[in-house]
């Protein structure tokens, strides 16, 4: 009984977790759009990209931030908004923003699983690994050929998406240098990342990474987040600085809004 409690408690989060930044207040900023023919995924994707307003008056190279959920109708709105209200305030230097809207997030945003529950969630889970394929070889040099790139780049995501955003630190950290996870979702494929943890921080590349994680009151969230957080601050590693956040007055609906700016003020400060 107690695990069918916890894998309901999942299912609700996930989906709260994707209708929760559909809200009307959110205006949709300017922008640039474009599509994809992805043969690492077989389908064409949607692109959304914001610029710093004075983005066509200067030459100046940015950091690219990198977000799944990156849709109009998802968070890319309100994510765009804060950071141009950041960068405007000088509290973060100016970066680009690439979202990526979703077709199968279920799909792209989970790597593969042994838990029956885990598949029951989506009619395809599990190709985790094909999205960042997408990502690495397809989309992050398409966006270095249109844009003004620096080196530096980030990724950044909440629910699932946290949960591609730790999985792709622990198996593929060169990839990127700032790591965001808003409430990652490590309960999947019983919580293996977390378990597996130790085993992959000690591959970390020499370079220093960033890495920023928070968790709500979810139960399901935060035993695996602070778990976590100990493995952590028991391996001190020197190439990887990290801050957790540890939530317990937010719920999973309400953290990515509630955390937004000081995980950007503290990642884009280096």
């Amino acid at each position: 009984m107690n695990s069918i409690k916890i894998y309901l408690t999942s299912l609700i989060i996930i989906i709260l977790g994707f209708q929760k930044n559909l809200k009307a207040q959110d205006s949709i900023p300017e922008h640039q759009s474009f599509t994809i023919e992805s043969k690492e995924m077989g389908e064409t994707r949607t692109v959304n990209i914001w610029t710093p307003p004075d983005y066509t008056q200067n030459d100046e190279y940015l950091t690219v931030l990198y977000m799944p959920d990156g849709g109009t109708a998802e968070d890319f709105p309100h994510i765009a908004n804060t950071i141009a209200e950041l960068i405007a305030s000088k509290k973060i230097k100016p970066v680009i923003l690439v979202g990526i809207e979703n077709t199968q997030r279920r799909r792209d945003l989970t790597p593969p699983t042994n838990v029956k529950k885990d598949k029951e969630i989506a009619p395809v889970v599990g190709e985790s690994a094909k999205f960042r394929a997408f990502l690495q070889n397809e989309l992050i040099p398409e966006i270095n050929k249109r844009y003004r790139t620096t080196a530096e780049k980030g990724i950044l995501g909440e629910s699932l998406a946290g949960l591609f955003v730790v999985e792709t630190l622990m198996i593929h950290p060169e990839m990127f240098d700032y790591y965001i996870a808003f409430d990652p979702s490590l309960w999947w494929n019983d919580s293996h990342l977390v378990k597996t943890a130790r085993e992959n921080l000690v591959k970390l590349p020499t370079e220093n990474k960033r890495f920023w994680f928070a968790g709500s009151d979810a139960k399901d969230i935060y035993k695996n987040t602070r778990d976590l957080e100990k493995i952590l601050k028991t391996e001190n590693l020197s190439n990887l600085t990290w801050k957790y956040s540890d939530e317990p007055k937010e719920q999973h609906q309400t953290i990515f809004r509630a955390t937004k700016e000081k995980a950007f003020v503290w990642v884009l400060n280096d």
